[in-house]
């Protein structure tokens, strides 16, 4: 049988990039305990060689944490036999780890062509590092689409973060800024709006398999104990289904490790320039409950320094925010393939006011609403999961269970003298399973089979307070099931040429009803009853096709068509509830990749796409001055992204990413020409009529710069035997965009540059950090709303001032 090879370090060094010498100098080793697979990587980062693991059961094998001052082959050699295989020599600098094999009279005389190197068998069979999203052990150089990957050590540098880690890495994820826990993400241009409503996300979030929302916000969950974050441009539908259309963010834990007692700790404390201070803290353990099974549990806690005043009020620093959250999952292993996995988190997250202010305010930072707004916040998950393999055949069942509440305040006053909350609060419930079996490549030709189902349940229910009485506002309750059956297969058709093709069919079924529903009138109420409560099925079909070439070493192009699609629902407008269809996009990608991301002497990954959008689903404000949502018509998203990285020297490295995007309404619907007519002068400007202009501006697909670029440098170097220091900065900018479809959320955002910086001097078990975020203090926009009610108001969300955080951490 074809052995399956998967390399899981950085880029396969030349004998002119790592000449023999270098792999006999002494270098200081510092890993963590862990999987085979996962270790190697960072053995491979620090001591800069290409390793090589050539079976599947060795690289998710437990192996203990290394560390001292050793050459690269001596750490090889030693992480070779922790895992119960050997270390072979394959070229300067390069080893692949093997199971040690029965005693055979032949084998003495294989060993010399190893040592020689790779054959040129082994050279086409070797695979980089495995991205867990794809679902069927695809190695990165064989998907056709853009991956990132972020490394979850490098994702807790500076203290545990949630999703801003992400954004601040990578130009293609993009997000609102209502505040933790409320936020909208997008990816690669596709955005519907800046409101979370009725609509489903535009990006699919999960943890391992399961689903992390429907059509919630995100929660934000702290990025603590990640093996690794994994990011695939979308769409996604064959795989993902609904709510892949921009793409895909998927995290991935550290798994429990059998046998192992060990901890981290980390505590930190940070100053706001012109705001209040703050601190967080986090703890991880693992412990072996029997030979067979392992525990792991980790613990995250924060206070975020409040810096927005609201003098109306005599309160200053009002916006500090308080997040709790842990994790805690037990596996067990049921034979030498079979694994059984428990899962429980929990976040909560409470805003004691919002974080938005007045534009033009003096002093800066202020906002000028009369009430105490704010938000809270809780999120909770369960997941059991068993994976094995039959034979050649591996088999992987997720099931699990949701629970998302978010309460909301905002600022809905109509006068000085009339102060007036409004509050939203949003309910989810959602079920899950998926079950998948699959072949990685065997004879140039690999398959995926799965089937999924997905119950979601949403409540949303609003109204509006003051000081002497509450009064309820029409709400709605939105309930889907999802049951789907896809596929994907993937032959090659000569060397170094693959083709995909794959598809997925979903039937689903929605129902919605209004709640507090209140008719104008008597003569509404028939018509209301008839909106207020409805059902109907729809079964849709996504296809998929790609190419995918691999020209020469790390070198390959490929190209996609891919669809997605999002079910429609039941919003509110003014008091009653009316329906929203479905919309469906369809990408073609051309894009070329060289190296392995983040790892290696140079990598560069780039991408063009072209994705047609029908019947765009988007939140807009109603007559009303609420959130509503619906169809704005069918719209078009050119999009182009590059990104990499190089080894400058050694122990530094420079990254760089950059993405353009152009967007574009071209059928917008009648009700929004009106109103584009009723609201914009009629005389014009250099030739063009003002209400042509508007409609051009009003068109811009919302929250999607036109540009955003970013760049960043790490460097590590030995201070003693076993000190050293570690450094990284970044600066990113973030073009213009528009709030929203339509004139009336027509200001402008973004432009703004942002950049942090932090540096680690320890040993592998301690350390001190110290982190700077947003060096130049700089105030920007990152989001043109605090209230829906204040759209006449000019408001900006500004950046956190400031902050300079000083942290301890710590292993055993």
């Amino acid at each position: 049988m074809r052995r399956v090879h998967l390399i899981v370090a950085a880029m396969l060094t030349t004998p002119l990039a790592l000449p023999a010498a270098a792999s006999a100098q002494d270098v200081v080793v510092a890993t963590r305990a862990g999987t085979m697979g996962n270790v190697a990587i960072e053995l491979a980062r620090q001591t800069g060689s290409s390793i090589v693991v050539a079976d599947p059961q060795i690289a998710r094998r437990a192996v203990a944490a290394l560390h001292g001052r050793m050459t690269p082959a001596e750490a090889v050699r030693r992480l070779a036999r922790s895992a119960g295989g050997r270390a072979v020599a394959v070229g300067p600098g390069a080893w692949r780890i093997e199971a040690v094999p029965a005693p055979r009279p032949s084998a003495p005389r294989r060993a010399p062509s190893q040592a020689r190197g790779p054959s040129p068998t082994d050279e086409a069979a070797a695979k980089p590092i495995i991205v867990i999203a794809s679902k069927r052990d695809l190695a990165i150089g064989q998907i056709p689409g853009q991956v990132s990957i972020l490394d979850g050590a490098s994702l807790e540098a500076g203290g545990i973060g949630g999703t801003e880690k992400i954004t601040q890495r990578l130009a293609t994820v993009t997000s609102t800024h209502l505040g933790s826990g409320r936020n909208k993400l997008f990816i690669r241009g596709i955005a519907d709006s800046s409101f979370t409503g009725p609509t489903q996300a535009t990006v699919g979030q999960y943890l391992g398999d399961l689903r992390l929302t429907y059509n919630a916000p995100d929660p934000d969950l702290r990025l603590s104990d990640m093996a690794r974050v994994e990011v695939l441009e979308g769409p996604q539908g064959t795989l993902y289904g609904a709510g892949s259309l921009g793409g895909i963010i998927r995290l991935v834990p550290n798994a429990p490790v059998m046998g192992e007692t060990s901890g981290s700790a980390a505590l930190g404390g940070s100053l706001t320039q012109n705001g209040s201070p703050g601190g967080d803290g986090a703890a991880t353990i693992n412990l072996p409950v029997s030979e067979k099974v392992a525990f792991r549990a980790n613990f995250d806690a924060a206070t975020l320094g409040g810096y927005i005043d609201k003098p109306l009020l005599g309160r200053k620093d009002v916006n500090r925010t308080r997040i709790i959250g842990g994790r805690a999952s037990l596996r067990a292993r049921l034979g030498p393939e079979w694994t059984v996995d428990l899962i429980g988190l929990g976040q909560s997250t409470h805003a004691r006011d919002s974080q938005y202010a007045t534009r033009y305010a003096e002093p800066p930072l202020t906002s000028d609403a009369r009430v105490q707004e704010g938000s809270d916040a809780d999120y909770a998950m369960g997941q059991f999961v068993i994976s094995g393999r039959i034979g050649d055949i591996r088999v992987r069942s997720t099931t699990g269970a949701v629970r998302q509440h978010l309460e909301e305040r905002y600022d809905a006053s109509l006068s000085a003298d009339a102060p007036r909350v409004f509050a939203q609060e949003n309910r989810t419930r959602m079920i899950a399973h998926e079950t998948r079996l699959w072949q990685p490549e065997r004879g140039g030709f690999s398959w995926i089979i799965g089937t999924s189902y997905t119950h979601n349940r949403t409540v949303l229910r609003r109204g509006f307070e003051t000081e002497v009485s509450t009064a309820a506002a029409t709400g709605v309750r939105n309930t889907i099931d999802e049951a789907t059956l896809y596929a994907e297969a993937s032959m090659r058709i000569r060397p170094g040429l693959t083709a995909t093709a794959g598809g997925r069919v979903t039937h689903s079924r929605l129902s919605g009803a209004g709640e507090d529903v209140m008719p104008a009138d008597a003569a509404f109420i028939a018509m209301a009853r008839e909106a207020m409560t409805a059902d109907r099925s729809a079964t849709t079909v996504l296809p998929s096709v790609a190419l995918n070439a691999e020209l020469f070493g790390e070198t390959a192009l490929y190209m996609r068509y891919q669809e997605g699609f999002r079910p429609g629902g039941f919003a509110i407008e003014s008091d009653f509830v009316r329906r929203f269809k479905g919309d469906r996009t369809g990408t073609w990608e051309f894009g070329v990749r060289h190296g392995r991301p983040g790892a290696g002497v140079f990598d560069i990954a780039a991408s063009i796409s072209f994705t047609r959008w029908r019947d765009i689903q988007a939140d807009f404000i109603d007559n009303s001055g609420l959130p509503s949502t619906a169809n704005i018509g069918d719209g078009r998203v050119w999009s182009a992204s590059v990104s990499g990285g190089v080894q400058l020297m050694t122990g530094l490295r420079f990254e760089a990413g950059a993405t353009w995007n152009r967007s574009k309404v071209d059928t917008p619907p009648t009700e929004l020409l009106a109103l584009v007519a009723r609201t914009a002068p009629a005389y014009d400007i250099a030739g063009m009529s003002l209400v042509d202009a508007t409609l051009a501006r009003s068109m811009q697909v919302p929250n999607i710069a036109q540009f955003s670029g970013r760049i960043g440098i790490g460097w590590n170097r030995d201070l003693g035997e076993r000190l050293r220091l570690s450094a990284n900065g970044w600066a990113s900018y973030v073009g213009e965009s528009r709030l929203g479809i339509g004139p009336e959320l027509g200001q402008p955002q973004g432009d703004y540059l942002d950049s942090g910086a932090d540096i680690r001097v320890g040993t592998e078990r301690y350390g001190v950090t110290l982190t700077v975020n947003n060096l130049t203090n700089s105030h920007g926009n990152r989001f043109s709303l605090g209230t829906p009610f204040g759209t006449g108001r000019d408001q900006v969300t500004p950046l956190r001032p400031r902050t300079i955080r000083l942290g301890l951490d710590a292993r055993f």
